[in-house]
């Protein structure tokens, strides 16, 4: 198992001992104290889960403090999410945006579904709503086909995409349904898709705004600015 956020001999080996038993060979990490006395809480497969201090319970299911009515879950994973799209450099995103753009959201991707297609086909209304959309991919048939192993075409794809001479360009003909030409190189598809698979993407498009709150999927542009404007003005009011 790997952990992050706390050490590993930080947390009772009760706890590490049960999450080992209910997730077998799963990736642990963002390990650390829940906001609820006496349980730890960590993200295993791109859910947050809570478990005991003792390790003998586990909960999976969403958090919330009565009080406050807030889903404390909910803001664990916009931190995940948020620290998670932080490591991604632009340089390994594929950007459209205005030159001065008001909101930015990270977006999710696969080339071949039909509501990704849509949102691209608006992309020039995104942008002249003032929002820029970073592009990450995210090839809904998975890396590897099972159970040869080989890699899919979406997979593949996006690799071309990737690394056509000009990437907007190749990622656009794609999203129009274009063939275009296989090409191979070093490239961050599966990263893109294994960071997605952490941080609970499971579908396309996966629109994130910047604090990490999942906007959702298809949204028209002059909603999807109505939601960024209605987000940031909540966000700023209640801190989080």
């Amino acid at each position: 198992m790997a952990f992050t956020v706390m050490a590993a001999n930080t947390v009772p080996a009760a706890v590490t001992a049960a999450l080992a038993r209910m997730a077998p060979g799963a990736e642990v990490t963002h390990l650390q104290k829940a906001p609820m006395p006496d349980f730890y809480q960590a993200l295993v497969g791109g859910r947050m889960v809570y478990v005991s201090a003792d390790g003998t319970w586990v909960i999976d299911g969403q958090l919330y403090n009565a009080d406050k009515q807030r889903n404390l879950t909910e803001r664990s994973m916009r931190s995940v999410r948020t620290r998670a799209l932080a490591e991604v450099p632009a340089s390994k995103r594929i950007i459209f945006a205005p030159p001065d753009p008001k909101y930015t959201v990270t977006v999710f991707t696969d080339l071949d579904c039909p509501y990704c297609r849509v949102f691209h086909q608006h992309i020039k209304q995104y942008n002249a709503e003032g929002i820029a959309v970073d592009y990450l991919f995210w090839p809904r048939t998975g890396i590897k086909a099972f159970p040869s192993g080989k890699p899919t075409k979406s997979y593949l794809k996006s690799v071309s995409v990737w690394c056509a001479k000009d990437r907007k360009a190749a990622f656009t003909a794609a999203k129009d349904g274009k063939s275009i030409p296989s090409r191979h190189c070093t490239n961050p598809v599966a990263d893109d898709f294994h960071l997605g698979e952490r941080i609970g993407v499971n579908g396309t498009p996966t629109i994130i705004a910047p604090d990490g709150t999942v906007l959702g999927g298809y949204v028209p542009p002059k909603e999807l600015l109505t939601m960024l404007k209605q987000h940031s003005a909540h966000s700023k009011g209640h801190g989080s």
